[in-house]
């Protein structure tokens, strides 16, 4: 049996976290894309698109809870949740910045929507990754009972332990 204390210590640092955060995603993130693009050949873009990111998000949501936030179980309902209203405000934030692409330059070029695209998918996936770690997979600030029956406080995390890293924006898409 675990105790909280010794759950607290399998919590991986930001860092850590970070990298598997980008790894999980960006493995999901490509194998969505070759997913929607065999679907696509039997079923309507749109619809194919539409499976694809809810099952792909419930894959990572999953991945994130075992492996890069360190919970070593399956997601709960509630996180799933969460996850999904980020990935919601994921989608619509590079989805604004196109948009608003468009309004300001009448005929972008591809490089300058891609740029545009991706700059925005970094910030978002930045954005994700502390609304993941912070929020969806945070540990619970209620004390938790130990094997001696003691109550212990989880370990509270400084700012600097949740610092993100310098990476690549090319790294940081969001899951």
């Amino acid at each position: 049996m675990t105790t909280a204390q010794s759950r607290q210590q399998t919590v991986p640092g930001a860092f850590t976290a970070f990298a598997r955060f980008t790894l999980l995603g960006g493995t999901v993130g490509l194998a969505s894309s070759f997913t929607v693009a065999a679907l696509a050949t039997h079923i309507p873009w749109g619809a194919a698109n539409a499976v694809v990111t809810v099952v792909s998000t419930l894959l990572a949501t999953d991945l994130h809870a075992r492996f890069s936030f360190g919970a070593g179980e399956h997601a709960t309902w509630r996180q799933h949740a969460q996850s999904a209203g980020s990935a919601a405000a994921a989608f619509a934030l590079t989805c604004a910045a196109v948009f608003v692409l468009h309004q300001l330059v009448a005929t972008p070029g591809a490089m300058l929507e891609q740029t545009v695209y991706l700059a925005a998918s970094a910030f978002a996936g930045l954005a994700r990754f502390a609304v993941l770690r912070l929020v969806v997979f945070a540990r619970g600030s209620r004390p938790q009972a130990t094997a001696a029956g003691r109550a212990a406080w989880p370990v509270q995390a400084t700012a600097a332990d949740m610092a993100a890293p310098s990476v690549p924006a090319m790294l940081c898409r969001a899951a």
